[in-house]
């Protein structure tokens, strides 16, 4: 059931804002995702309005008389309007030429003259294409989107689309925040693009695919990058498509399927945990990295079974690798890697310890036991028609009542201490450190004086 679009839907701060601009003799248009938003029942994270029949000096008078603004955008075809504690983007109208390769090859000229009919020829998809003018309660949308957003299609505007080859990455986000396929033709031009895909900047496919890390839909997305055949790009994920899985273990199929289920129980895990945005990026990109070591490590073994020894280990490199290759931040990847590496810890012993559960939180850092053990929930909820469950539970018990479940315990013996108690700083004390923490992780002394003692029974001490 599709929404209709009033003023009620729409902040106040952005219908003054067109009140004023028409009052000037402006036409104030509501564009792209905003009104998309609307149509679908959901609240807009983002406010567009496009304004035709002002010149720049006319539209920045106005926007000056609201509030401040900046220019911002490629020749400055994009004013931003901080208005009753509401960010608006405000544009002229404007057409583009392609005269260069890539996303940036582009003349851009803004036209107040232009009419709304001709500006939504340049957007990307028909779902982004619809315009909304809250004056005059008009909704116009020339190129069906609202047809294309019931039947949960994604479709391209006009050819002009194969223009900017930042899109097939668009719709791969699109797809997975909306619940999305491709119209077979959009699908065709998209592969079409693939040539251009290297002159993307770094920054901007980061930021498609965070989007997609923020997505409620995310395997749909992986769907839509593996049919236009833009996952060429990422042979760590084009190598899980082919690797095989025991059927007992795996009635869902090959890796890639498993990882597309798994990604989206990651997805519903974070929202139904209420996930920080940056947790969910965290669980997510753990979710789509943590086979990428079993193309590299799966064979039949002597009795006919399809194993994948010691695949977290060797997932780790695949996994920098991929991440690198989306221009991921550092932060992320130092996340990510542990948890690949330890994905499936909780197999390796039958009896759960204090030790071997603080030996892990310590292993994990920066990450910590309570997002691993999401993880494995989404790795085992990924197994359909297997039913659901939660095998590392018991290691997050565990962990809660060590207070490891969010950090590792805590090391007695420091750097400083050593010093204090007279051990010479040398190349030689970062190992007597780890193994002052592996001692104290395993309860060889709990407190500073039992920790003195472990020293002096190694000879580390002054008489």
């Amino acid at each position: 059931m599709m929404n209709e679009i009033t003023k009620k839907d729409i902040p106040k701060a952005v219908l003054e804002t067109c009140e004023a601009l028409a009052y000037t003799g402006g036409e104030a248009w509501l564009v792209g995702g905003c009104v998309r938003d609307i149509l679908l029942g959901t609240s807009p994270q983002d406010w567009d309005i496009e304004v035709f029949k002002l010149e720049e000096d006319q539209l920045e008078y106005v926007l000056a008389s609201l509030g401040r603004y900046e220019k911002v955008g490629k020749h400055f075809g994009v004013r931003k309007l901080w208005f009753k504690g509401l960010e608006i983007d405000i544009a002229l109208p404007r057409q583009e030429k392609k005269n260069g390769v890539g996303h940036q090859g582009f003349t851009v000229v803004c036209d107040p003259n232009l009419r709304p009919k001709q500006a939504s020829i340049r957007r990307d998809f028909t779902i982004n294409a619809m315009m909304y003018n809250p004056m005059q309660n008009i909704l116009l949308d020339v190129h069906g989107g609202q047809g294309d957003l019931k039947k949960r299609c994604l479709r391209h505007v006009s050819l002009a689309f194969e223009e900017d080859p930042l899109r097939p990455l668009r719709a791969m986000q699109f797809a997975a925040r909306f619940d999305l396929t491709m119209y077979s033709t959009t699908v065709q031009i998209c592969q079409g693009m693939l040539h251009e895909a290297g002159t993307l900047p770094k920054e901007r496919i980061w930021q498609e695919w965070l989007k997609w890390s923020k997505s409620a839909y995310p395997s749909q997305g992986l769907k839509v990058l593996k049919n236009m055949g833009w996952d060429k790009l990422y042979p760590e994920l084009m190598a899980l498509q082919a690797c095989p899985q025991d059927e007992y273990w795996h009635p869902e199929g090959n890796v890639w399927i498993h990882t597309c289920l798994v990604v989206d129980e990651a997805a519903r895990l974070a929202s139904e945990r209420g996930l920080s945005e940056q947790d969910r990026v965290v669980l997510l990109f753990a979710a789509l990295c943590h086979d990428l070591g079993k193309p590299l490590t799966t064979f039949i073994n002597d009795v006919g079974k399809i194993v994948s020894p010691n695949h977290g280990q060797e997932g780790v490199q695949p996994s920098i690798n991929f991440l690198q290759r989306i221009d991921a931040p550092a932060w992320l990847i130092k996340h990510v890697k542990p948890l690949v590496k330890e994905h499936v810890a909780h197999f390796s012993t039958d009896k759960i310890t204090a030790s071997a559960v603080k030996r892990l939180a310590a292993r994990l850092e920066p990450s910590h036991i309570k997002m691993w053990e999401r993880l494995t929930e989404a790795d085992a909820g990924g197994r359909y028609p297997a039913p659901k469950s939660r095998p590392a539970l018991p290691w997050l018990d565990l962990a809660e009542s060590l207070d490891v479940a969010e950090t590792k315990d805590k090391a007695i013996v420091t750097g400083k201490l050593l010093l204090r108690w007279g051990v010479e700083a040398s190349p030689k004390m970062g190992e007597l450190l780890r193994l002052a923490y592996e001692s104290q992780v395993d309860g060889g002394f709990d407190d500073e004086p039992s920790a003195y003692k472990w020293l002096c029974d190694r000879n580390h001490c002054k008489s």
